[in-house]
């Protein structure tokens, strides 16, 4: 069967998503790695990339936490910082996909709050044929559920989805569903694998 639809992850797919890069910028890498250690912020994104609240869960872990609550903050007050820069190649092949008349989707977890920050500064956010996001459907990956509800909104059978994700895990859950897949590791690597299944020619897969 021929691939139907394309997916494309968002964070460190479409823009980077480094946060511990922009703590060392800001406070340096040795107050980061301390900050790291002491607090679970990777814990605290997850439960806003189910649906919780972002401002809330960050406030509430700046209170738990009050020697570093002015670091913690900066989680939510520097976001958009954190979440950058987009990657510009991966951009052209989702709109390059789409020019072809490719259907293409997100799927990513992300909160209901920082989708909204994002989507603004990065447009392409909202050209997406559908999007699967985490916050919205309370649930993330690389939990079976969401795959399982992407494949019942769509319609399409789960081998005629083509899925990139920079997450071997996340990969390995869509692969066992039977979900065609591709570990992003570089937008040169997602390319090449677009124009050999035939979604896009040499020309169309070159970075603009």
């Amino acid at each position: 069967m021929g691939i139907e639809a394309v997916i494309f992850d968002i964070g460190n797919v479409l823009i980077e998503w480094q946060p511990e890069r922009h703590y060392d910028r800001v406070i340096g890498e040795a107050r980061r790695r301390a900050l790291f250690e002491a607090v679970d912020l990777h814990a605290m994104n997850e439960r806003v990339d189910r649906g919780e609240n972002f401002h809330a869960m960050v406030t509430e872990a700046a209170a738990t936490w009050p020697d570093w609550s002015s670091d913690i903050m900066l989680w939510h007050d520097d976001w958009l910082q954190m979440a950058s820069p987009a990657i510009p190649h991966s951009v052209s092949l989702l709109r390059q996909l789409r020019r072809r008349g490719v259907p293409v989707f997100a799927l990513s977890n992300f909160g209901i709050e920082t989708f909204e920050i994002a989507t603004p500064e990065y447009p392409f956010l909202a050209e997406f044929d559908r999007s699967y996001i985490s916050g919205h459907m309370g649930v993330t990956k690389p939990g079976t559920e969401i795959y399982a509800r992407v494949e019942a909104d769509c319609g399409l059978p789960p081998e005629s989805l083509l899925f990139t994700d920079d997450r071997a895990d996340n990969i390995a859950t869509a692969a066992a569903r039977g979900w065609q897949t591709h570990l992003f590791e570089g937008p040169e690597g997602w390319a090449a694998r677009l124009v050999t299944e035939g979604l896009l020619q040499q020309e169309e897969a070159h970075p603009c």
